[in-house]
């Protein structure tokens, strides 16, 4: 039974943002669907009726958040020539490394899909080829479909590492040797 005056995508997006959140922060099984439907203000049955379950509710939120990457990447691109060492900055900055609840889902959630079966990984790799594919079209000279896989991959990684480390000096050290490193290879030079 629907509650009056309550779009049924308005919820389910509400949903989805909140599963984002906390799938990021706290990991597929740090999660229950209590505390899903808390922090989108709505009833477990409400999770159940919108997703069917809770791997459908983290599939919602898988999509989401990589699109949010897709949706980023053309503003960083319209940039011009200094758009990787734009993206770079952004991906491995300091505000970034914090925000585990609203960083970036390919950060968060690639540890989460390792651990699941075919489809939650064939909706990532589908994803994730998207991502690559828009950020190659982003660089010039050779393989850059490979070079934007390894951009995506290092920076995932570096990304990962930063939020590990508790020392804000070596944060700082890490982050500067990191972009240089990323941005030499995303560029094809030696």
């Amino acid at each position: 039974m629907r509650h009056k005056g309550v779009d049924k995508e308005t919820t389910r997006r509400k949903v989805t943002e909140a599963a984002g959140r906390k799938f990021r922060k706290h990991g597929y099984a740090g999660v229950g669907i209590d505390a899903l439907a808390k922090a989108a203000g709505v009833t477990s049955g409400a999770i159940y009726g919108h997703f069917g379950s809770k791997v459908k509710a983290f599939e919602s939120a898988l999509e989401a958040g990589l699109d949010e990457v897709l949706d980023a990447l053309p503003e960083f691109q319209a940039k011009g020539d200094g758009w990787l060492e734009d993206f770079c900055e952004y991906y491995l900055g300091e505000a970034h490394q914090a925000d585990l609840e609203c960083g970036c889902a390919m950060a968060s959630l690639t540890p989460e899909v390792i651990k699941f079966d075919s489809p939650q990984k064939h909706l990532y790799e589908s994803k994730m080829q998207c991502i690559a594919d828009q950020i190659a079209q982003g660089m010039t000279g050779e393989d850059t479909l490979g070079r934007a896989w390894s951009f995506l991959a290092s920076l995932i990684g570096a990304l990962n590492v930063l939020r590990a480390c508790d020392s804000p000096a070596l944060k700082k050290s890490l982050a500067k040797q990191f972009k240089a490193q990323i941005l030499k290879m995303a560029k094809g030079e030696s």
